[in-house]
């Protein structure tokens, strides 16, 4: 496909394909790996500290705990709290302590692709919001970041090497609805050139809205978790790599014990201020089970895709590697399996995201 026939297609071919489908060869890679290191799990190695690297089942605060002053300067301010009886008062003791207030972010402590990610605005919100989580599981309120701009940055660096690199950069975007003061919020999704090809992303959660008619010229996004498979719009950022990004980057990440390999997700103040590695906050940090998400631009053709699927994941491995010849343990199949079949179980018990 010629890049002005992609410029013309809202949705590249892959965008949403089943996962079963489209993650079958890079599991089947994985497993090659995996029999050529002759460890399933040799990869859950590149950030010992974390379990199972990242790979899944990991606590989100664990990760970010572990930065230190340096780190902790650029994370957005968050507290953990537990779900269930009286989970209102512990979030809301829990936010005193921190000092953060209302608008907040609530989202489940171990999570993937912003299942549960919340925005409550008030406390009588909060108490609607709490009850739909299942019951005493770790939960995470986050100051809410205003920034403009939200991007995910891949980080790589190996044990020996002195500095990392930023291998990926991915904007995200929420998707915004204009009203003309006659259409439903319905068909203005139905409508829309690119929304109107997957609208059962986007109706499920309007919760009775859909049927609103929206004034002329009012806007209601439709996505607040920056997730692709939760209706975000990813753009391949990769051309604003610069020396000052990656140097603060670098500095931030050598300051969690051992990350060699994993996103950062930001909100910052506009892309020049994060060009220049300024006024940006760390939302979350993922590790081995992180992609690099500009791969869901929808330019990006299957083989470009795949390729840095295939790259990206290579590198987990010779990290893993890497760090295991240094001492460190792998997670083992069997706990990874385990940590893996957690976290899915906790993922069906979630509500939508917002």
């Amino acid at each position: 496909m010629s890049k002005s026939e992609a410029d013309q297609n809202p949705l590249s071919l892959f965008e949403f394909w089943p996962g079963s489908i489209f993650y079958t060869p890079i599991v089947l890679y994985w497993i090659a790996m995996g029999i050529k290191y002759r460890d399933l799990s040799i990869s859950t190695a590149a950030n010992p500290r974390i379990e199972t690297g990242g790979l899944c089942g990991e606590s989100k605060s664990s990760i970010l705990d572990m930065g230190g002053s340096t780190a902790q300067s650029y994370i957005a301010p968050y507290v953990v709290f537990r779900s269930g009886r009286g989970s209102e008062r512990r979030a809301l003791d829990a936010m005193e302590r921190k000092g953060l207030s209302f608008p907040v972010v609530i989202k489940p402590d171990i999570g993937c692709n912003g299942t549960g990610v919340k925005l409550v605005q008030s406390r009588e919100q909060l108490e609607a919001v709490l009850p739909q989580f299942p019951y005493d599981v770790d939960m995470l309120v986050q100051e809410l970041i205003t920034y403009p701009v939200e991007a995910g940055l891949f980080y790589i660096r190996h044990p020996d090497e002195p500095r990392g690199r930023i291998t990926s950069i991915t904007y995200k975007e929420a998707p915004i609805l204009t009203g003309d003061g006659v259409s439903t919020v319905e068909e203005l999704i139905l409508r829309d050139p690119r929304m109107g090809l997957v609208p059962q992303i986007y109706l499920p959660r309007l919760a009775g809205k859909e049927k609103n008619v929206l004034a002329k010229g009012e806007e209601m996004p439709l996505v607040f978790a920056g997730n692709h498979c939760k209706g975000s719009v990813f753009r391949d950022g990769r051309a604003d790599t610069t020396e000052a990004l990656t140097t603060r980057l670098d500095a931030i990440m050598k300051d969690i014990p051992d990350f060699h390999f994993g996103r950062v997700d930001v909100k910052a103040a506009s892309i020049e201020d994060l060009r220049r590695g300024e006024n940006f906050r760390i939302i979350e940090i993922n590790g081995v089970g992180s992609e690099a998400t500009h791969i869901w631009d929808r330019r990006t053709t299957l083989w470009e895709a795949y390729r840095a699927q295939f790259s990206h994941y290579r590198q987990t491995f010779l990290i893993g590697a890497a760090n295991r010849a240094r001492g460190w343990k792998t997670s083992g199949a069997f706990s990874m399996l385990h940590s893996w079949r957690k976290q899915r179980r906790l993922l069906a018990s979630y509500p939508l995201n917002d």
